[in-house]
């Protein structure tokens, strides 16, 4: 049993990998027996974090920002020189933006469509011949796109553009996934709901407050976003295609409901 859910031998690349959410699975993957390559926009806390994990496993700072298709040449390019092989990619960089509706910008929907719909596509796209040469060797490769449950239902906020985005990786990872697993690439989602990051300060500083609203009476813990990923990443989750993986408490159940 343990040998599905082992990642050893495998390289993945994690997006967004320096904090929160990238940070938890890179971790995960590493404890599995992983190299792990972790790009971020901010080369000093990559290379702070890459440096923290390494006394777990392999793990490498790649700094990089995919909000671009030239930042994703570059992550891509730089990921080549570093390995020859790629067989699991984690596209969870994101970003967020809160207006009101008559004052929300173009520049706050560009800049967090760019990242959280456009970034998955297109660096998957960069970085398919790596990923179906791995899933020749007999494994598949994995694709696992970090959505949210606020692309599942709607939020109290006025974040627009991140709601859609979201929704839009939702089903984008099911068209993804009918299309590469022809190649051997398995596609599929996870939807988390309150973890504490940075992108959800206010799970993070108001913890007691937001258990209050989530079913399983607590905010989620990183072993919970790691195991879930794991599960995907590995022999485990091979025959889970193009699905959505929520892991929130049951705090999208609960919103429904009310």
């Amino acid at each position: 049993m343990n040998e599905l859910f082992s990642l050893a031998g495998r390289v993945a690349l994690v997006t967004g990998g320096s904090r929160g959410i990238g940070r938890m699975i890179a971790e995960g993957f590493l404890k599995q027996g992983a190299t792990v390559f972790i790009s971020a926009r901010k080369a000093a806390a990559c290379d702070a974090t890459a440096a923290e994990l390494s006394k777990i496993g392999p793990c490498h700072s790649m700094p990089g920002d995919v909000s671009t298709m030239d930042g994703i040449a570059r992550v891509v390019a730089a990921l080549k020189d570093r390995t020859d092989k790629l067989d699991i990619l984690v596209n969870n960089a994101g970003a967020a933006w809160g207006a009101p509706f008559d004052e929300f910008p173009e520049s706050g929907w560009d800049k967090v469509v760019d990242l959280n719909m456009k970034a998955p596509f297109f660096l998957t796209q960069a970085l398919h011949t790596m990923l179906t040469a791995s899933a020749a060797g007999g494994q598949r490769a994995k694709v696992i796109n970090i959505a949210s449950i606020d692309g599942q239902s709607v939020n109290p906020w006025e974040t627009y553009s991140y709601a859609a985005s979201k929704a839009g990786v939702i089903h984008l990872s099911k068209r993804m996934a009918l299309r590469l697993i022809q190649d051997g690439i398995v596609v599929n989602a996870i939807c988390p709901g309150p973890f504490a990051s940075e992108m959800n300060k206010d799970a993070r500083d108001n913890a007691e407050q937001v258990a209050r609203r989530v079913p399983a009476g607590r905010v989620g813990a990183d072993d919970d976003m790691a195991a879930a990923a794991v599960y995907l990443a590995s022999r485990a989750g091979d025959y889970v295609v193009g699905t959505t993986l929520t892991v929130d408490g049951g705090i999208n159940l609960a919103r429904s409901a009310t």
